[in-house]
């Protein structure tokens, strides 16, 4: 299945300790490269939420995003440390017979480190509801890169057709070409005033044909499409193994210009050039 690199994927989840979010954003790299940044809360699953994103991507400049609010006003019972509130009460009993004008204020009271106690974060347990954050993210991620995926994959196809079509064009040109330049050079050896050794006309005309055969390139250039169509259907990432065709690709419909007596041969050389380099730029994109 043809994926893209380019892709970007978003997600929130609500834990008793406060709201996880999870981003995901990639795009075009010859390797996988994944940079993450983690919450401190968080720091120590980095190790595991790499390998989670190596196994369902191979290849981009990837940035994973884990972010974490902690839970603020959840409607949870205030949990006041009385131990310390009556040790401050009786310091505030003994200052005050010195201090006549002292007064407490209940919110500077709360204030005062200590006499709130916070609930325990679960360490454990919120990176378990962090990875799951992941899994729904990242599968969202994959299906952005495959929807992407199979709209490059039409446009690849499409080319791979009209070059497969070019192909066949070619092919029944040939035989015309080959009649005129035998009767072109006929022509020419007409004008010459002795006649030539029939042998040795028989022998400039194959070295002629010769170097206007190009039935090999164009067996090879049938043969890379049927090969490039087989690779666009691979459930693998297949950019590199294409990048690697789109050369052999380019070699052949170099060869073909180069061995062009005929303007049409020559035009369609340039025009197979174009939908390789088109064929070329989509492949940057795949993973």
């Amino acid at each position: 299945m043809i994926r893209s690199m380019t892709a970007f994927a978003a997600g929130e989840r609500s834990t008793p300790w406060g709201v996880l979010g999870c981003e995901l954003r990639a795009v075009n790299h010859r390797f996988l490269e994944l940079g993450v940044r983690l919450p401190e809360e968080l720091r120590a699953l980095e190790p595991a939420l790499r390998e989670r994103v190596g196994q369902k991507v191979a290849r981009g400049k990837v940035d994973l995003t884990l972010r974490y609010r902690p839970a603020t006003g959840r409607g949870a019972e205030l949990r006041v440390n009385h131990r310390l509130v009556g040790q401050l009460s009786e310091l505030s009993l003994d200052l005050g017979s010195r201090f006549p004008g002292l007064r407490v204020d209940l919110t500077e009271l709360l204030r005062f480190p200590g006499v709130l106690e916070e609930e325990e974060l679960d360490a454990a347990s919120l990176q378990a509801e962090a990875l799951a954050l992941l899994e729904t993210t990242l599968a969202d991620f994959v299906a952005a890169r495959e929807r992407e995926g199979a709209k490059l994959g039409e446009l690849m196809r499409e080319r791979l057709e009209r070059i497969a079509a070019i192909v066949g064009e070619v092919r029944g040109w040939l035989p015309e070409i080959r009649a005129g330049l035998r009767q072109k050079l006929d022509a020419r050896l007409a004008e010459l005033k002795q006649p030539l050794d029939p042998g040795r006309l028989e022998q400039e005309l194959v070295l002629q044909l010769q170097r206007l055969d190009v039935d090999e390139e164009l067996d090879r250039l049938a043969t890379h499409v049927e090969e490039a169509r087989r690779v666009l259907g691979l459930p693998e990432a297949v950019g590199r193994r294409l990048d690697f065709l789109l050369q052999e690709f380019n070699r052949e419909a170099n060869t073909l210009g180069s061995k062009s007596v005929d303007a049409r041969t020559s035009q369609s050389s340039v025009e197979l050039k174009v939908l390789i380099e088109q064929l070329r730029e989509q492949v940057q994109n795949i993973e």
